[in-house]
This record gives C-alpha cells, structure tokens and sequence, in this order.
C-alpha cells in the first residue's frame, strides 16, 4: 500500500504569537510512504526536491535514515497502537524552502503522520495526529495549522493535547512573503531568545495579543498595525536576519502597508498589506535586500484554508 499527502507551507508567530499564532500558505511539500515487501531493508528515505527553491547544502541537513523526524513521527504512531514500523519507503516531494521560516519541517511530520494513519487505517484522531506531531515539533504553532488549515491559534495543554481556534483572515489583506537565499536553523534562530523575559515585555505581548484577535475579527486596520509589534522575539533576532529593520523602516510610510514581521523564526519576512501599490511594496523589500547583496524571492498569498489531506492511496 503506498499513501501520498499534500501539506501547506505555514508561517508562525506573526508578530505577537510567539509558539500560539500560525497561518498555512498555499505552497505544498507532499509526503509519500510505501510498505515494502522485501524484509530487513528497513527505512528508506528520498528527497526531491524542487531546484528553484532548494540546493543541496539545504537537503544536507535532513536525516535519511531512522533519525530523521518524518520517521520519529511514523515511530510514535505505529507505537501508539503498540505497533512498530515495518519495512517503509518514505518520499518528501519539497517546494516549502528549508530554514527559511515556513514551517518545511512541519509539513513532513504532519505529511508523515497522515500517511502512516492512511497505512493503518485512522487510528488516530485529530487530537491524537496534533499531540503527536507536537510532541516532535516542540510547539503548535506550525503544525496545527498545517492540519487543519487557515489562522489558528493554539495552545499545547500539560495533558499533551493541543487547544486550538481557527480566526478568519480578511481577504483584503494580501501577505507577502519574502524569501531571502540564504538559511537560518530554528536552533540558532531560538538560541538567541533569553531563558526569562522582563514582566513588562510579557504584558506588552499579552496586549498585542488582545489586539491583533480584535483587529482581524472586525477587519480593523490601525489595530493591527499596533497589534503585529512584538518584543519577545523579534528584538533578539533582528540581528540573524541582515535588512529586516531596514525593510521594516522602508516599508512605514507605504499607506498600503499593515505590517511587516519575521515569518516564524525566520529568515523569511512577512509584508501585510492591502491590495494596491503592491509592486511598490515588493520592489521596497527587494531594493533595500539588493543593497546588502542578498537576492530573494517574492511571493504574495492569500491564506490556505486547507489543511493536509490525501492526495493518492493505492
């Protein structure tokens, strides 16, 4: 039996969401899993992937064997019903860029984790499929909305289940996100945020929170300028991603621009604007990039409102 999955990008955080807020895009990994029939051949894992996004420094970082999380995902399934897995072919078809911020390793546990539960004929639930997927990732800010779709808020609870809100993203505000070339690993990306936050900082977030709820629930436009700033994250990171004050400053005075904040732990960018003058807004983010020599890629989305679903059972 082979099962094949198809799952959106997500950015994560958004400004003030730290580890709560996370959005699909409509840009696709698509993960496969084969049983095989020869025994002791044990995992086999392939990556194809697509060359206008990928080189081959970034598929270096990814485990090909037993270490790799699209497996350690597989494992935890298969062990949830008291099962191991058998001999298994796994292929990631990739088109989400590696360590940019845009949730690529969520996308293959979650893709992982559907095929197996296709293999074993659902088991597990939604609930179980977003526990499971947490526990690999870390935090629900990626992999629920790769899931379950659109813009969610969620929350990873003591008992290890995940409590989340989908929120409706008005269709006047377009993202763009911008795609440096060069990489940034969550784990550097995170190194740098300190292990204890002063008191104030946390109600500022807390505030900003609040905010950006009520701003994209009545379509509120100068509430979500002031909702999408942040100070537990974004602050210590400026410095990983070269232009990002820059863009940030370049991009204040555009009438038609929201927001400008990292997509997830970043490199990658993500402008909110309204539909006009967004030729001028790409060409603001791609000028400022080109004076320090950094090329990128630009694209605008609207939010993905569907989350992984099987594509090919046979």
């Amino acid at each position: 039996m082979k099962v094949s999955v198809k799952v959106p990008a997500t950015t994560a955080n958004i400004g003030p969401g730290f580890d709560c807020l996370g959005m699909a895009l409509p840009l696709y990994n698509t993960v496969t899993i084969e049983e095989t029939v020869l025994p002791g051949t044990g995992v086999e894992i392939n990556v194809l992937a697509n060359e206008d996004i990928t080189d081959e420094f970034s598929l270096e970082h990814i485990p090909m064997d037993e270490n790799s999380i699209v497996y350690k995902a597989v494992e935890l399934l298969y062990n949830s019903i008291g099962q191991t897995p058998s001999e298994l072919k796994i292929t990631i078809h990739s088109e989400i860029p590696i360590a940019r911020g845009l949730g690529s390793s969520a996308s293959v546990i979650v893709g992982g984790l559907i095929a197996a539960n296709e293999l074993l004929g659902r088991p597990a639930d939604e609930a179980a499929l977003l526990s499971i997927a947490t526990e690999v990732e870390g935090h629900p800010d990626n992999v629920t909305p790769a899931i379950v779709g659109g813009l969610v808020i969620s929350s990873y609870e003591d008992d290890g289940g995940i409590v989340y809100r989908k929120l409706n993203w008005p269709d006047e505000w377009l993202i763009t996100v911008c795609v440096p070339e060069y990489e940034l690993a969550t784990e550097i990306s995170r190194s740098v945020l300190p292990k204890e936050v002063p008191l104030q900082d946390a109600v500022f977030n807390a505030q900003r929170m609040g905010m950006f709820v009520q701003a994209v629930n009545t379509k509120d436009e100068e509430l979500m300028r002031l909702a999408l700033k942040d100070k537990l994250h974004q602050p210590y990171r400026l410095k990983l991603v070269p232009g990002l004050e820059k863009i940030s400053e370049n991009l204040k005075h555009e009438e038609s621009v929201i927001g400008c904040v990292l997509s997830g732990a970043g490199p990658a960018i993500l402008v909110i604007s309204k539909k006009n003058n967004l030729d001028k807004v790409k060409a603001i983010v791609k000028e400022t990039w080109n004076e320090l020599n950094i090329n990128a890629q630009l694209y605008t989305f609207p939010v993905e409102q569907n989350g992984a679903k099987a594509v090919g059972v046979v």
